[in-house]
């Protein structure tokens, strides 16, 4: 399992990766998946680059939002049948713990992120693609797409990279629960009725769609958003006491900043507010 040549560099807007395609228009990031030939899978390297980049995201004062999308009319199909499927057969008990250790690095990047991510769901989202879209923080649909969390269907548990802690809360326990024990496939209706996805909208919009309320978001208070993500995720270990208590500190925070200032002043003078992040 050899670590990506390229490092994250930074500002993001510079940097070249190896393994997915990135794009940076003003303070949205577009990441694709860009194996099309193969449906997007995953590799070794590519989770690994995934991971730095999401980490790397925490230091980019420029970036406010993010986009990740698949190549070619997919999501992603989930980890590379030959490239990681094959090799793990083949694994010690050692080295196949250093890798589900690895993969679950993706998702904890994904959640610490202070950027909200967007994930574009497009085709086929499967295993480790739709863990991928699960630990986004808003997804929209394309007609037609599918997403399946397939770990059983290759004889392993539905307990992978934060599956039976992250799903049940977006979609419930027992939905959660059959998508996790049959591996079958939720259709995009079904996704968007079970508040899996956001809306649903034609394939030759969803990308679009997914950047316009990126950048929605992005013109909103920089600071505010990432305490409202970090809530969002804090809040799943905390009693409703804790969290009301964890809440009105957070809110006092955000009453320190410019961008509060500038919202009442806007709202006096009877114009939008333009945030700045700070």
């Amino acid at each position: 399992m050899s670590k990506p040549a390229n490092p994250v560099t930074l500002p993001l807007a510079d940097y070249s990766p190896t393994h997915f395609l990135l794009a940076v228009v003003g303070s949205v990031a577009t990441v694709t998946l860009n194996r099309p030939e193969r449906k997007n899978p995953l590799t070794f390297d590519s989770y690994r680059e995934l991971t730095d980049f999401f980490r790397a995201c925490a230091m980019d004062d420029e970036v406010k939002t993010i986009v990740v999308s698949g190549a070619g009319g997919n999501f992603s199909s989930g980890g590379d049948v030959f490239e990681i499927i094959g090799p793990l057969v083949q694994m010690d008990t050692k080295g196949l713990t250093v890798f589900t250790r690895m993969t679950g690095d993706l998702v904890k990047a994904m959640r610490v992120c202070p950027q909200p991510i967007i994930a574009a769901v497009d085709g086929i989202c499967a295993g480790a693609g739709a863990i991928i879209a699960m630990a986004s923080d808003m997804r929209l649909a394309a007609v037609g797409a599918k997403v399946a969390f397939l770990f059983n269907k290759v004889g392993l548990s539905g307990c992978d990279m934060g599956a039976c802690a992250i799903l049940p809360r977006i979609i419930g326990q027992s939905r959660a629960s059959e998508l996790l024990y049959t591996g079958r496939f939720m259709t995009a209706e079904e996704g968007e009725r079970w508040g899996f996805f956001s809306r649903i909208v034609t394939p030759d919009q969803v990308l679009g769609q997914a950047q316009v309320l990126a950048k929605q978001i992005s013109e909103g208070p920089t600071f505010a958003n990432t305490m409202t993500k970090r809530m969002l995720a804090m809040e799943w270990a905390m009693s409703v006491e804790e969290a009301i208590e964890a809440e009105a500190i957070a809110q006092a925070l955000c009453m320190t900043t410019e961008d509060f200032s500038r919202a009442f002043e806007a709202f006096a003078n009877k114009v939008k507010p333009a945030f700045q992040g700070n």
